[in-house]
């Protein structure tokens, strides 16, 4: 975990259901919705892999975490069709964990 993390975490149970099952927690619940450090970098929950830099963080009002950008080939993009609507899935480039959505309009 890098300086820029809050020392509170998921549980292991709930960090893998959404990791590796693609789930979500509820908006304005998670701890990296209002942490807005200076500088520093967040990793990946699974991998440890550097994914944003403090400075890609914003604030959206969506209740989860949103970044403008990602360290260079750090995330892939997927199309995901899923529940009757059309966005973007936000996986890490290394180990393949979700890390969330972005829907049209956003990002």
């Amino acid at each position: 975990m890098s300086s820029s993390q809050p020392t509170e975490i998921n549980s292991p149970t709930e960090q893998f259901r959404i990791l590796r099952t693609k789930g979500t927690e509820p908006p304005f619940t998670g701890a990296y919705d209002k942490h807005a450090p200076p500088s520093g970098t967040y990793t990946c929950a699974g991998c440890s892999s550097p994914l944003y830099r403090a400075t890609h963080k914003f604030k959206s009002g969506c209740g989860w975490p949103a970044y403008f950008d990602s360290i260079p080939g750090a995330v892939v993009r997927h199309t995901d069709r899923t529940f009757g609507m059309e966005r973007t899935e936000i996986l890490c480039a290394n180990c393949g964990g979700h890390l969330g959505h972005v829907f049209k309009g956003e990002g």
